[in-house]
């Protein structure tokens, strides 16, 4: 082991998606220029590199879901579809001369602080060592797919596909596809491939609430308000607002104001009036209150199941074989294309990409086995010096995730200020801190809609491994002024 003291970058940030390019913006500007920017893939974009898939778009306004300091005119429509923001993310990294900075196609096996020296030691999938001071978590939720826990997946002789790592050489025309999942993603591509299979089979453990969606091609006069000095701001004010209520405000403070129940009546009237099979109809029809998991936002999700050349299927799968999927009713559905839409790694202590090692040789998936999933104002914990995450558990309170990552950055530039004023090579949050706000959030969480008798009919991922859900209880006004001023009293910065 290397027993030199000065790092090779004073920080590595770990993923060139939004928050590795909001993360490497803010630093720059703060200026914190010695960074590097560490990704797995071959481009910028994160979730948008990774999922391709027909139908990929957003489902929180175009307005809201992108960085306050750099706001496009010239969005096309109001939710954008995938390739937009994957060319946002592009535009970005550009123009914050961010690319340089980036080390693509390169993959982060562990991680682990050097107690002696102050200091991160990284190790590359390609044998690279690399040492920084500052070690920046940069991954997303929505990265790792969660693979199905069912007998026989790898049997399968036809063709198998993930939908957040879709081959786009094959052609589905003509062919009896299958999908397994009935998430957010699937609810986007199920209506793109039913278009051009033979025949679709959906396979749904668990139906999930579809809500009508105001998309739309942006009208000229839109894109014109959208340049004139103000438009920018109001179309984003507007947004937030709508972004807020429909999930912060209705899910976080559900006892205090139960909209969550007129979404329920929403989603009810669609299926009546998308849905013609009524025996179709009540098996789409979800039996645990919206926001108890992830909603699903589309306008032809619903009546896809109108279709001839499309079934859905309930009865539980028993297991994968060669040529299709079989139902522990005994029916076997043979197909030629098997779709995974089962979803990612996103509450679960092995949800980052890497294996992280603080202190005393305790692996962080340890610590979070052990001590449930935590994170002082979601970003960093005892026992993990000089390092911090930017969608840490207790951090995301469900509104865009761009708010998240500004606040969090914001954070960690303030500790990493405060640790140049004082020469300090090593930032800690104190034990104290991180448990009182721990308890902050176990006290407050009471007033969120997951704690309702029917969320544990959800199957919902918002459920870590030890039946809590760490999202954040609070605004994302809360969450804004909070990263701005929070007692850095709480962290201890020593040379």
């Amino acid at each position: 082991m290397s027993t030199t003291t000065a790092p090779d970058h004073d920080v590595v940030i770990v993923g060139a998606g939004f928050s590795g390019i909001g993360v490497a913006a803010k630093l720059d500007k703060a200026g914190v220029h010695d960074y590097l920017l560490i990704e797995a893939g071959d481009g910028v974009g994160g979730t948008w590199h990774w999922n391709t898939y027909p139908g990929v778009a957003v489902d929180i306004p175009s307005f809201s879901y992108q960085f306050s300091f750099e706001q496009r005119p010239d969005w096309t429509r109001t939710y954008a579809r995938g390739h937009e923001l994957k060319a946002y993310a592009e535009h970005c990294a550009d123009k914050y001369g961010i690319r340089p900075k980036i080390r693509l196609n390169s993959t982060v096996v562990d991680a682990t602080f050097d107690d002696e020296h102050d200091l991160w030691r990284l190790n590359l999938e390609s044998g690279e060592r690399i040492t920084a001071r500052f070690l920046i978590n940069a991954g997303g939720v929505l990265t790792i797919p969660k693979l199905p826990d069912i007998a026989g997946v790898d049997s399968f002789d036809g063709i198998t596909m993930y939908t957040a790592r879709w081959d786009h050489t094959q052609d589905l025309t003509g062919k009896r596809v299958a999908i397994i999942g009935t998430g957010a993603s699937a609810v986007q591509v199920i209506p793109e491939i039913a278009a051009v299979a033979e025949h679709l089979t959906v396979f749904q453990r668990t139906p999930i609430w579809c809500l009508p969606k105001y998309d739309v091609p942006l009208p000229r006069a839109a894109r014109w308000a959208m340049r004139v000095p103000g438009g920018k701001a109001i179309h984003r004010l507007l947004s937030q607002a709508y972004v807020e209520l429909t999930f912060p405000v209705s899910a976080q403070y559900f006892t205090v104001f139960p909209l969550a129940k007129r979404g329920e009546a929403i989603g009810k009237a669609f299926l009546r009036r998308e849905v013609k099979d009524p025996v179709v109809r009540d098996k789409l029809t979800p039996r645990y209150a919206v926001g108890c998991k992830r909603p699903g936002f589309h306008n032809a999700y619903l009546s896809t199941f109108n279709r001839d050349n499309v079934e859905l299927v309930t009865d539980p799968i028993d297991k994968i074989t060669p040529t299709g999927v079989a139902t522990v009713e005994g029916s076997l559905h043979e197909v030629d294309v098997l779709i995974l839409a089962t979803g990612f790694k996103v509450l679960d202590v092995d949800s980052l990409t890497y294996d992280i090692v603080g202190r005393g040789a305790v692996s962080l998936s340890r610590f979070w086995e052990e001590n449930r999933l935590q994170a002082y104002e979601g970003v960093s914990l005892p026992g993990f010096p000089n390092f911090f995450l930017v969608c840490g558990p207790y951090g995301y309170v469900g509104s865009s995730f761009f708010a998240l990552i500004e606040a969090q950055t914001h954070h960690i530039v303030r500790c990493l200020k405060r640790a140049e004023r004082q020469r300090a090579t090593r930032v800690e949050v104190t034990e104290a801190a991180n448990e009182r706000y721990f308890d902050e959030m176990m006290r407050k969480r009471h007033t969120q809609i997951f704690w309702q008798d029917s969320c544990k009919l959800a199957n919902s991922y918002y459920f870590d491994s030890h039946g809590d859900v760490p999202l954040r209880r609070a605004t994302t006004l809360e969450t804004v002024w909070r990263s701005r001023r929070f007692p850095l009293a709480d962290y201890r910065f020593t040379a």
